[in-house]
């Protein structure tokens, strides 16, 4: 049967000549789940190094070897600017959670913190570890 609806019903944004874009809540959103589940890479990646500390040397020197190669040194560091982005990420979460800063301009402004926030928390970690 056709549908004599057709024409009433809202269109898409593509259909209009328009494109969807992106709003930094939503942006930061799927960071937020990207970084945790990176993280989580990041967690079997030290669990098999300290499971080839115990196992043996040779063993110990290959997981070694990858950790403290620059592809090593730039997943972990990686990852320590996810932890601290999730981290952030959590607290603005818990804020929202209180019904506090609600509104889009004071929720956009918290998005820009928690992203600024986890450069500047991982340039740290790096400069004193």
């Amino acid at each position: 049967m056709a549908d004599v609806n057709r024409g009433n019903r809202p269109l898409s944004p593509f259909m209009l000549g328009q494109y969807y874009r992106f709003q930094l809540n939503s942006v930061t959103s799927i960071l937020t789940r990207i970084t945790g589940n990176a993280m989580i890479v990041a967690a079997i990646l030290v669990a098999w190094w300290l499971l080839a500390a115990a196992t043996s040397e040779t063993y110990f020197n290959t997981a070694n070897w990858l950790l403290t190669s620059w592809l090593g040194d730039l997943v972990l560091t990686l990852s320590v600017l996810g932890l601290w982005y999730h981290s952030l990420a959590g607290i603005r979460h818990l804020i929202w959670d209180q019904g506090w800063c609600l509104d889009i301009e004071t929720a956009d402004r918290l998005g820009w913190m928690v992203i600024g926030g986890s450069v500047v928390l991982t340039l740290l970690t790096i400069l004193v570890v």
